[in-house]
């Protein structure tokens, strides 16, 4: 990939249009981006990645559009690249508010994406061509040319070395994550998830078939109840193993137990049942003897009450030939009595019927009550004609009535949309006085956020510096102490040097033998040997003296190289926030922070006028509607209302006359017709009076004249004797059954076997009865025993097959569940069967991991002058931790590797800076190996000296030798010498503005 221009249009912290040179800012393969903090270097990358992708860095919140712009100038970026040979032109325009083209407002603009490729044509003359605009088509083309995706992208063009020395000294799981999306491994993530998943669905098969065991098991030993007991012991869920085959045997040796148990009690049942019968054959004997005694006893007390009712059956038999004398006469007195209650009923009836008659017809007989009942029908019939004329009145006045509640809603309505009409300019005019203050704070408080986020870097960037000053002043008098102790210690080891060597032949002469040659002449004779001095040092303490010194030494270097270090932090820090104090920056940052909530919460107003506005112009077309519609209608309903009284007044006047002092017509003929009903009425009961009078003085006279021919004295007596039908049948059968019952009774008392019964002693036959309801309860309770047996040992014999099936299918899924979570726990690194706790994802990147130290190795020997090596620290962790991605580095110069969080701030620098481009490397070749011709690096150098800060920019510089340009983001004053080519980011009040630089030019 290589960058030829950029052009940004209302992008970021951009307000206008501002295009980069890509081809002459990387003339010589090395460019430096440099700024403001907060003026938008990284919006330049984000722009390159937005006009690729579509979408700006997924880690950073970037607001796309520029809220210094102006309103008709639309946000846009159009990159000029090549990807794999292909030269492109990409126009991205993101969604977004503009200015209607016609009338006022804002409308939605739509996403654009323009694509268009570099071609010569007939003449050799070279023009971009389009060959899509289409967000989808745009994206596979450039995807497939680039061949990796949008965060492999952002990790290995830019290279933000704060987020590579976290990555140095992260744990693995924060590298894994890194790496994993890097190097797309999710899918060894999922297999492990699948595996995990498995293990998880096989445990649940497996221990529902275990319940299934347990369950069968519990109803096993409660269809087995508690007497039943058997020597295995029952399956429970604290031993699986007991699940399996001895649950089988544990089941089998009850199903035995159960069947032993029920033959017992079949055996108990029939004893039982022998007992029983001999029971019942002697409580069947007592039960007769006791019948005939009773019967004979009974017999004998009823015969005695027979003869005491001997009088009361001769008077029944007197009464009943009466009777029969009487019913000879039945019809006569039948007659009368019909013909006195038809009598009585026609003169209640015509007493009745005269009550409602009016006081005019009173006195009137039958054919003047007829008279006066043809007069009222006639009159009736006439007032009948002129009903429907009163309701046809009832319905204009209703019809009047509706009409009059229809003009005075119109009216109200008529009122009610002028008076609104009236009051409407002034509220509209309120509102849009609201929404212009809301869009004013809404302007102001983009500008108070963009101030307030430069502020809060600024006033970070002070923190840090005042807590780097603080620092300082410790280091430099920790210095200052080292510094003393290793002079002293200096001089201390000079002064023990020079002593020893002053006494130098004395230390040799202690070590000569008579007979030995001396070390100095050769001598064998050793005549006057020199002496050693009071408090002669010794090679020991020559040595220890030395250590000491080095150790101040060392100790020495130590704190200057803190000293250096933090003076290199306070001076970034002072070069991010500037000269003011913390507590200004603070009251700055309060203000203005205050600022912006008050600004908020005016332009929060905009929203809820705007909704108002859109109300207000609904309720303006519904109010004129309103008004125009009940105008209209009350037009119409009065002229309806003034025919409408005419003719009623002219119907009212006619019906007054017919209705007389009755309230209707009506009802005025409605009586009459009543009247007319009791007059028919009133005559027809005076007839029918006069014929039932006559009828029963004829049925009176022959009733009378037969009585006295049956020899009663009256019909009085008469009718006393006649009995009806029912009691005649009653006498008769009373009689009947005295004589019955005296013979049979009699009949009983001459049976020789009743008189044999009674002649012997009473009967027990309470004894007997509980004898044989006690061998029948012991009879029930053993035949119940032996069902219950019975149907204990079907049931057990069943639960039996259904545990062995279940059993059957439990040990499959045992050993599949065995089998998955060993594989489980292998691939996520927990089996107790490996060495090393490394999961599937891990094991696959520390392989991609190792690519990446290889390749990040070649560049820091340089940096570090061959003095360290970084490699892979698969090494078991504490506490059977997941392994395989730890780094460690190996130091030249000691021989040993060292964690990377010892590496001091400039090491970690250009170890990170070789850890990112070996990664860039390794992501490009997994990604297809298309070159990546620049690449971004993004801060970090304030943290070396300069011999180091040299070094990396050659290293830097050899990357551009191979074809490559490099762009470096980055404050450090020394890089603005070292490097001609600048791009220079500025801000203001108004937005950012960019300046291409040389040093020529400067």
């Amino acid at each position: 990939m290589r960058l030829h221009s950029l052009t940004l249009q209302a992008f970021g912290p951009f307000a206008g249009a501002h295009t980069i040179d890509f081809d002459s800012l990387s003339a010589d393969g090395l460019f430096l981006l440099h700024g403001d903090t907060g003026a938008g270097k990284s919006t330049v990358f984000a722009a390159i990645c937005f006009a690729l992708y579509g979408e700006p860095p997924g880690g950073r919140d970037l607001l796309l559009r520029s809220q210094h712009a102006p309103d008709g100038l639309l946000t846009q970026v159009t990159l000029d690249v090549t990807l794999a040979g292909r030269r492109l032109r990409i126009v991205r325009i993101p969604a977004q508010m503009r200015p209607k083209r016609s009338g006022t407002g804002d409308t939605q603009q739509k996403a654009e994406t323009r694509l268009s490729h570099w071609t010569l044509d007939s003449d050799g003359q070279g023009r971009f061509e389009p060959i899509s605009s289409s967000h989808q088509e745009a994206a596979a083309e450039i995807t497939d040319l680039l061949g990796m995706s949008r965060i492999q992208f952002c990790q290995v063009v830019l290279l933000p070395q704060n987020e590579f020395t976290k990555f140095l000294h992260a744990d693995a799981q924060t590298r894994r994550d890194l790496l994993g999306k890097l190097f797309h491994t999710h899918r060894f993530a999922e297999i492990e998830r699948w595996l995990n998943d498995h293990s998880r669905t096989t445990a649940k098969h497996r221990d529902a078939a275990r319940s299934d065991v347990l369950r069968l098991a519990e109803r096993i030993h409660q269809a087995a109840g508690d007497d039943l007991t058997v020597a295995r012991p029952a399956p429970t869920d604290e031993d699986a193993a007991t699940l399996t085959e001895p649950a089988r045997l544990w089941a089998r040796d009850l199903v035995q137990a159960s069947q032993s148990a029920h033959t017992r009690a079949l055996e108990a049942a029939k004893e039982a049942k022998s007992l029983l019968g001999g029971q019942q054959q002697a409580e069947e004997a007592a039960r007769e003897l006791h019948r005939q005694q009773t019967a004979y006893t009974a017999a004998h007390e009823q015969l005695a009450l027979l003869h005491e009712q001997a009088p009361h059956q001769d008077a029944q038999r007197h009464r009943l030939v009466q009777a029969h004398r009487a019913q000879q006469l039945a019809t006569l007195l039948h007659d009368v009595t019909t013909a006195t209650g038809d009598h009585s009923r026609r003169e209640t009836a015509e007493q009745e019927a005269r009550a409602h008659l009016l006081p005019e017809h009173a006195g009137l007989d039958a054919a003047g009550l007829e008279s006066a009942e043809q007069h009222a029908r006639a009159e009736a019939t006439v007032l009948t004609t002129l009903v429907p004329e009163e309701d046809r009145v009832r319905q204009m006045t209703a019809d009047l009535e509706r009409i009059d509640a229809e003009r005075q809603e119109f009216t109200d309505q008529d009122r009610t949309a002028r008076d609104w009409l009236e009051r409407e300019p002034a509220r509209r005019q309120d509102l849009q006085d609201r929404r212009d203050h809301a869009r004013q704070a809404e302007e102001e408080s983009t500008r108070h956020r963009q101030a307030l986020e430069g502020l809060e870097a600024r006033r970070a960037a002070a923190e840090r510096r005042d807590a780097q000053l603080a620092k300082i002043t410790t280091a430099q008098t920790a210095l200052t102490s080292a510094e003393v102790t290793t002079r002293k210690t200096g001089q201390d080891y000079i002064d023990v040097r020079r002593r020893r060597t002053e006494g130098m032949a004395a230390e040799l002469a202690a070590t000569l033998t008579e007979g030995d040659p001396c070390p100095v002449c050769g001598s064998l004779a050793h005549p006057d040997p020199a002496a050693p001095q009071d408090g002669q040092p010794t090679r020991e303490d020559e040595q220890a003296a030395e250590a000491l010194h080095e150790k101040a030494k060392a100790a020495q270097s130590a704190a200057a190289a803190v000293l250096q270090e933090l003076r290199e932090r306070a001076a970034t820090a002072t070069g991010e926030a500037g000269d003011s104090s913390l507590a200004e920056l603070t009251a700055q940052h309060r203000d203005l922070a205050a600022q912006l909530a008050d600004a908020a919460e005016r332009a929060a107003d905009q929203g809820p006028v705007q909704e108002a506005l859109l109300t207000l112009d609904r309720e303006h077309e519904d109010m004129t509607r309103q008004h125009d519609t009940a105008t209209a209608g009350l037009s119409a309903r009065n002229a309806t209302y003034d025919t409408l009284t005419i003719a009623i007044d002219d119907l009212n006047s006619k019906l007054t006359t017919a209705r007389g002092p009755h309230p209707t017509v009506a009802a005025h003929a409605e009586h009459l017709t009543r009247t007319a009903g009791h007059l028919k009425d009133a005559a027809e009961a005076s007839r029918a009076l006069d014929t039932a009078r006559q009828t029963l003085r004829d049925h009176t006279t022959n009733a009378t004249r037969a009585a006295h021919d049956q020899s009663f004295g009256t019909l009085t007596l008469a009718r006393q004797a006649l009995l009806d039908d029912t009691t005649l049948r009653a006498i008769e059968a009373e009689i009947a059954q005295w004589r019955e019952s005296q013979a049979a009774h009699t009949a009983v008392l001459d049976n020789p076997d009743l008189q044999q019964a009674a002649a012997q002693p009473a009967a027990d036959l309470k004894a007997a009865v509980a004898a044989r309801e006690e061998a029948e309860q012991q009879h029930t309770r053993v035949a119940a025993a032996a069902s219950l047996t019975g149907t204990r040992s079907h049931d057990l014999h069943k639960l039996a097959e259904s545990l062995d099936a279940t059993v059957q299918r439990l040990e499959p899924l045992e050993t599949a569940h065995s089998t998955a979570r060993h594989l489980a726990e292998l691939v996520t690194g927990n089996s107790t069967s490996t060495h090393t706790y490394m999961q599937l994802e891990a094991y696959v990147l520390a392989a991609r991991l190792e690519e990446v130290t290889a390749a990040a190795n070649t560049r820091l020997h340089i940096m570090s002058d061959g003095r360290y090596t970084l490699s892979l620290d698969d090494k078991q962790a504490a506490r059977r931790s997941k392994s395989g991605l730890g780094l460690e580095v190996t130091d030249a110069w000691t021989g040993h590797p060292r964690k990377t969080d010892t590496l001091s701030g400039g090491e970690s620098f250009f170890v990170s800076l070789s850890l990112a481009l070996g990664l860039a490397d390794v992501v490009t070749h997994e990604a297809g190996g298309n070159p990546l011709d620049t690449l971004f690096i993004d801060e970090g150098f304030g943290t070396l000296d300069e011999d180091t800060l040299h070094t990396v920019l050659d290293v830097l510089d050899s990357l551009r030798a191979h074809d490559r340009t490099v762009g470096v983001i980055s404050h450090v004053p020394e890089l603005r010498r070292r490097i001609t080519h600048r791009l220079h980011v500025s801000k203001d009040p108004a937005g950012s503005t960019l300046a291409q630089l040389t040093e020529a030019a400067e």
